[in-house]
C-alpha cells in the first residue's frame, strides 16, 4: 500500500513520503501527516527478538512507503552504527519501579540524535528519488539540542547546507559550545537576540515566503527542515517507543498485551506525538503523560482546552522545553478535529493573530489518551536529588521534570501500571544545574570543572561528545536580531 501525506491545513494536498521529507513544511504553512496512521505488520512476540535496526525498519517501512527496502535499510544502517556509545541504541534502565528509556547515547548526547542520525540519509535519498538538482538548505531553529544534532548529522553531507538559529543566553553553556565549535564546510550557526519561539517563528516565516523561495531557486537552493515539523524527524522517533515495549517483553518485565504508561518531558510536542503514533500502530500504551516545566502552556491546554501563549516566557534549567508555541501539537489538533483541515487552519490562524485558541468540547473529549502535569524549578531540582540519594542514578533536568510528573501522576490517580520515562538528555549536558540540585555547594562552581565531579558522582564516564568540546576552537560567532533572520540567511547564501 502506498501511504500519502496531507497538509494539516489542506487535506486536498497529497504528496509522497519522500516529497514530504524534502519539503519539510507544507506550502500552506501546515504540517504533513499520513493520510491514515499505519499499523504494525509484525507481532510484539516477533519484535522482542529483533535488533533496534530491525525494529526501526519494521516501523518506518509502514510510513515511508515510496522508499525501497534497500533504500530504507541503507539509511537505517548508516544512522544506527558506532556513533552510539552503547550496543543497545536506546537502552532501557530499570531504576526502582520505573524504566528510563535512555535516548542520549548518540553523537550529541540528546534524544534528537535518534532521528537526526537518519534524517540526512532520508533527505538525500528523497532528493535523488525526486530528481532534485538544487542544493538543499536545512533551516532550523533550536532550543538547544536539535541544533547540535542536526549540525552533526548534516556536516559535510553532499548536496546540503545547514543554518541553525539558537536563542543567545537561552541554552546551556555545553549546548552552546557544542554548536559554535561544529566543524563542516556546509554549516552555519547564528545566535539570535530573542527566545526560541522567535527563532521558530522566523524559520516558519521563511518557509512560507514565496518570494524568498524564488530568489533561492534562482541561485540553485531550496529549503528543507530538520525540526520536528519534518515528518522525516517524527517517524524515526516512533521506533524507539515500539522497541521499548518489545524490550520490556523480552526482559520479562511485562506480560504480552500488558498496558504501560509513557511519560515524556515535552516542549515542541514531537517526542510525545511519536509515542501517540506508536500507540495508534498497536503498541499497548495506556496513558501518554505530558510533562511540562514552568512554561506550562501544554499542561494548561490539556486541563482547559485553551492553548494560550500570551504569558511570561520563563528561562528554566530545562531549556529545551522553554517553548510557548508547540509546533507539533497541530498534528494532534488535526486528528482530534476529525481530520478537518479547515478547522485546523482556523485555529492556527487564531494562534497567529491573537496568541490563543480554544478547541471544541467534542475535540477535548478525544484527548483521553493524554494526562499532564508540570514541575517547577524547585521540584525539578528535588527530583534530581531524590533520585540520586535513593538510587545513585543521575538524571538531567528534562528527565527530572518527567520523573516528578510521573510520581505526582501515580499519587494522584493510584494508577500502578509500569511507567517508561523518556530520558531525553545526558546529565553532562546540564552539569551545573544537575550538580547544584544534588548539592547546593556547587552553585558557584565553574561549569567545566563540574564535569569531573559529575563523573565521580554518577560513576558514568564522561561522554566523547563532552571531551570533544573541551579544547575545540570557536568557529561560529554570527549573531542577529530576531527580525533580521531572513537578511542573515540571504547573506550567508549570498542571495
Amino acid at each position: 500500500m502506498n501511504l500519502h501525506y496531507k497538509s494539516t491545513r489542506n487535506s486536498n494536498l497529497k504528496v509522497t513520503a519522500s516529497e514530504a521529507i524534502l519539503t519539510g513544511l507544507a506550502p500552506d504553512g501546515g504540517l504533513f501527516v499520513p493520510e491514515k496512521l499505519p499499523t504494525l505488520d509484525v507481532s510484539m512476540e516477533q519484535l522482542k527478538d529483533m535488533s533496534y535496526q530491525e525494529t526501526a525498519y519494521a516501523v518506518m517501512k509502514q510510513f515511508l512507503t515510496d522508499f525501497t527496502e534497500e533504500e530504507l535499510k541503507d539509511c537505517i544502517r548508516k544512522a544506527y552504527d558506532s556513533k552510539f556509545d552503547t550496543e543497545e541504541i536506546a537502552p532501557l534502565v530499570k531504576v526502582d519501579d520505573t524504566y528510563y528509556l535512555e535516548l542520549f547515547h548518540g553523537a550529541t548526547i540528546a534524544f534528537k540524535d535518534m532521528a537526526l542520525s537518519i534524517l540526512p540519509h532520508l533527505l538525500t535519498t528523497s532528493a535523488k528519488k525526486n530528481h532534485v538538482e538544487n542544493e538543499i538548505v536545512i533551516l532550523t531553529a533550536t532550543s538547544g539540542d536539535t541544533g547540535k544534532a542536526a549540525l552533526a548529522g548534516f556536516a559535510d553531507v553532499e548536496g546540503t547546507r545547514i543554518i541553525v538559529f539558537y536563542p543567545k543566553n537561552g541554552v546551556s553553556k555545553v549546548q552552546e559550545l557544542q554548536m559554535v565549535t561544529q566543524k563542516g564546510s556546509n554549516v552555519d550557526v547564528v545566535a539570535i537576540h530573542g527566545n526560541f519561539d522567535n527563532a521558530q517563528s522566523g524559520v516558519k516565516a521563511m518557509f512560507e515566503d514565496k518570494e524568498l523561495a524564488q530568489e533561492l531557486a534562482a541561485k540553485g537552493y531550496q529549503f528543507s527542515s530538520a525540526n520536528s515539523i519534518n515528518i522525516g524527524r517524527l517517524v524515526p522517533q516512533v521506533a524507539y517507543y515500539v522497541n521499548a515495549y518489545a524490550k520490556l517483553l523480552a526482559n520479562e518485565e511485562i506480560a504480552e498485551g500488558e498496558l504501560i504508561n509513557v511519560v515524556v518531558p515535552t516542549g515542541n510536542f514531537g517526542n510525545i506525538l511519536a509515542a501517540y503514533y506508536a500507540k495508534q500502530m498497536g503498541v499497548p500504551i495506556d496513558k501518554l503523560i505530558c510533562a511540562s516545566n514552568k512554561n506550562k502552556v501544554l499542561f494548561d491546554f490539556f486541563q482547559t482546552g485553551t492553548y494560550d501563549k500570551n504569558r511570561e516566557f520563563v528561562l528554566t534549567t530545562s531549556p529545551s522545553m522553554d517553548i510557548l508555541i508547540s509546533s507539533n501539537l497541530e498534528r494532534l489538533i488535526y486528528l482530534i478535529a476529525g481530520e478537518d483541515s479547515e478547522k485546523t487552519r482556523e485555529l492556527m490562524e487564531e494562534l497567529k493573530n491573537s496568541g490563543s485558541y480554544t478547541i471544541t468540547e467534542n475535540m477535548k473529549a478525544k484527548l483521553s489518551d493524554f494526562a499532564s502535569g508540570y514541575s517547577d524549578e524547585s521540584e525539578t531540582a528535588e527530583s534530581i536529588r531524590e533520585n540520586y540519594e535513593k538510587t545513585g542514578y543521575v538524571i538531567d533536568t528534562h528527565t527530572a521534570v518527567a520523573a516528578h510528573v510521573c510520581e505526582q501522576y501515580r499519587i494522584k490517580t493510584g494508577d500502578a501500571k509500569k511507567c517508561v520515562i523518556a530520558s531525553t538528555a545526558s546529565p553532562y549536558k546540564f552539569v551545573k544545574s544537575v550538580m547544584t540540585a544534588i548539592d547546593e555547594k556547587y552553585a558557584d562552581a565553574d561549569e567545566f570543572e563540574l564535569l569531573k565531579v559529575l563523573e565521580e558522582t554518577s560513576g558514568v564516564e564522561m561522554p566523547q561528545a563532552i571531551k570533544d568540546i573541551l579544547d575545540a576552537n570557536i568557529l561560529h560567532t554570527l549573531e542577529c536580531d530576531a527580525d533580521k533572520m531572513k537578511e542573515t540567511v540571504k547573506g550567508i547564501l549570498q542571495v
